[in-house]
């Protein structure tokens, strides 16, 4: 596995992770609360480490074979899009708000953190599509180890921009609840747009 390799798969997957979507509404919405960015980013980058793990295991291709697998895992994924989107609309973040974010634990707010990455559709399309495309059986590395790498670059890259996202988002919006709505409800119009293409694509393909 060479750098050309790793440097391709950095390029794709920045462009991946800078996309907004669920990840990005709960580190905003982590960002709001204040001091539950950390724990926030914590859950969704554990979310993708149990992507990795499995990837790592070789279950991953087990599952991407599998057409009728793939396509419940990403209604699933794309569903679970649409729930938090209508409820980012339904309930949309603003600063010093009393909600289910604010009175969780620690442990509480990781946990379904984990859950939204866990069930995130970008998921399903960075192991199961993505990461085959870079991944060489005969690049003198084990396909486990090159399998790793790249789960590890991407656990980086999320721990890195999302806690970005959040730290600005307690920032810039915390003084302007106005824009923190905004910026939530646009979110939420996001996810539910991007989890019912999706949903259609799938379900049509």
């Amino acid at each position: 596995m060479g750098m050309g390799t790793l440097a391709a798969f950095l390029a794709v997957d920045l462009l991946l992770v800078f996309t907004p979507g669920a990840d990005w509404a709960y580190a905003i919405a982590a960002g709001l609360r204040g001091r539950s960015v950390l724990p926030a980013v914590v859950g969704l980058v554990a979310g993708y480490a149990g992507y990795t793990v499995l990837a790592v295991a070789g279950l991953v291709v087990i599952v991407a074979s599998s057409a009728s697998v793939l396509t419940a895992l990403t209604a699933l994924g794309a569903c679970h899009l649409i729930w938090l989107g209508w409820t980012a609309l339904a309930r949309p973040a603003a600063p010093h708000t009393s909600t289910n974010l604010i009175a969780a634990s620690r442990r509480q707010v990781m946990l379904k953190g984990a859950g939204v990455s866990g069930l995130n559709p970008k998921a399903l399309l960075l192991y199961f599509s993505l990461f085959p495309q870079f991944i060489h059986p005969g690049a003198g590395w084990p396909v486990a180890a090159q399998t790793a790498v790249f789960g590890t670059l991407h656990m980086a890259l999320c721990a890195a921009v999302y806690l970005a996202v959040g730290v600005l988002a307690r920032t810039l919006l915390k003084a302007r609840p106005t824009a923190a709505r905004a910026v939530t409800r646009a979110s939420g119009v996001m996810m539910i747009a991007i989890g019912g293409f999706l949903l259609v694509q799938r379900l049509a393909g």
